[in-house]
């Protein structure tokens, strides 16, 4: 199950619903906003692999 930490879930916030959607599927643990940028460039990395 994924957390977002008190600290950064305004910003998460402010991403799509299905960003949001596609990161708390990941069951990661955002602390910090270093963490939500290292899933949000995972996620990045991945599309581009898949050709999206």
């Amino acid at each position: 199950m994924s957390y977002v930490a008190p600290a950064i879930k305004e910003k998460f916030e402010t991403l799509s619903v299905d960003l949001k959607n596609v990161i708390l599927e990941r069951n990661v643990e955002l602390y910090t906003i270093h963490d939500l940028i290292e899933v949000l460039d995972e996620i990045v990395k991945e599309a581009d692999q898949d050709g999206v």
